[in-house]
């Protein structure tokens, strides 16, 4: 949370006890000017303190928290596509209990694949794999070079 927002609540909480929203409102705009909160947010906090709120904190929210892309999810998101690669983003997602954005995120950001023919490719070869690709078949890449 802002540490602005926070306190402006404070003030709020504190001028509240015998002030109208609208003067509290009024007081701050003075104060504050361009940083001051809402209106409407200023008068639902007077609600909030009316019906006998004591803190100016926010409540946690429901809601999945934003810490599914962690390095355990990473690393077993890339065992599943080693292991399967025609595996699919919903298949993925069901496996490990995640999105399907976050799984695609993973995929194409972290990782670095594409899905090529219905099969997941890594976007950049290591020296490794092109020096078996060459060997593989020189003539394919001998058009390129020419």
């Amino acid at each position: 949370m802002d540490s602005s927002r926070s306190a402006q609540r404070a003030v709020i909480q504190f001028l509240r006890e015998g002030e109208r929203a609208s003067l509290i409102y009024g007081r701050m705009k003075e104060v504050q000017g361009e940083q001051c909160l809402a209106r409407c947010t200023i008068f639902r906090w007077c609600q909030h303190y009316e019906a006998g709120r004591v803190t100016f904190k926010d409540f946690p929210r429901p809601g999945q928290a934003h810490v599914v892309t962690n390095c355990a999810t990473i690393s077993a998101e890339n065992e599943l596509i080693r292991q399967n690669l025609r595996i699919t983003t919903h298949e993925i997602a069901v496996e490990l209990s995640i999105s399907k954005e976050t799984v695609h995120h993973i995929i194409h950001k972290m990782l670095g694949y594409a899905k090529v023919c219905a099969q997941w490719v890594s976007k950049h070869l290591s020296e490794n794999q092109k020096t078996a690709r060459w060997e593989l078949d020189p003539s394919t890449t001998q058009k390129f070079l020419h």
